[in-house]
């Protein structure tokens, strides 16, 4: 029976990755046309759902294996929100993929190696996604998207996380929020898994099954002062996810909650 279940779950995260390749390589094809044709706010709207709907469906593909879980209605209220920066911890690769399933209008400040990728440019593109360099274009870039009311999705800590309970977190944030006088609700993301996390190889089998819940932090005032700013975030998030009910002091979620919460 146990080489059955390793079996399963072999299956589950490999097919499940495949999976997630098909749906985005789809709809690069698709986006690739749509591109020079569409209407910039048609373009942006319209990538923006799909993308959304993508990453929704590959979450609740894995969750009905009922090997993966993933408590994301946290998010939920923020739909309706206006113009706001989403600055959540990095624990994984998964993390975008579950904050973007939940919004139909977020913006995402991607690495330029991504939005060359195959699988994500094309897609990405079309949404008016942001490259992180340069470093000025992104500010504007980001600055000038929130004029459509839209949400924008940055990662504080600048990649995933590689120390406890985050890494140092860069000064961008800080700054678009300034120019842009934006508030900043921070994202716990908690997981009881290693699965994606830095250096953790693409096709490595994690124990399962796994789970990953986000839960909404503070959110902060557009800043006056982006040192002090960056000061209190960092603050934050290092006693939060120290502190955080569910965390052990390795940064992931303690079993015994996930167990009694399913």
């Amino acid at each position: 029976m146990r080489r059955l279940i390793g079996l399963y779950d072999y299956l589950v995260l490999y097919l499940g990755l495949i999976w997630l390749g098909i749906l985005c390589l789809s709809w690069t094809l698709v986006a690739v046309i749509l591109y020079p044709l569409l209407p910039l706010h048609w373009a942006r709207a319209l990538g923006r759902w799909v993308i959304m709907s993508v990453f929704r469906l590959y979450l609740f593909s894995l969750t009905a294996t009922h090997r993966c879980y993933f408590d994301l209605t946290a998010l939920d209220v923020l739909r309706d929100e206006t113009a706001l920066i989403i600055a959540p911890n990095h624990p994984s690769l998964l993390d975008a993929v579950m904050v973007i399933s939940r919004l139909p209008n977020v913006a995402c400040v991607m690495k330029a190696s991504l939005m060359n990728n195959i699988f994500l440019g094309a897609g990405s593109r079309l949404a008016r996604y942001i490259r992180s360099e340069p470093l000025r274009s992104m500010v504007h870039l980001a600055v000038d998207d929130f004029k459509n009311g839209s949400h924008l999705l940055l990662f504080p800590e600048g990649t995933r996380t590689t120390q406890n309970p985050v890494n140092s977190l860069g000064g961008s944030i800080g700054l678009i929020a300034y120019k842009a006088q934006v508030p900043v609700q921070t994202v716990l993301i908690e997981t009881d898994t290693r699965y994606l996390s830095k250096g953790w190889p693409l096709f490595r089998k994690c124990v399962m099954p796994i789970t990953f819940r986000v839960r909404l932090g503070r959110r902060f005032d557009p800043p006056t002062n982006t040192k002090q700013f960056m000061v209190e975030l960092q603050d934050y998030f290092d006693n939060e996810l120290v502190m955080g009910s569910a965390f052990h002091p390795t940064g992931t979620l303690s079993k015994s909650k996930v167990d009694s919460s399913h």
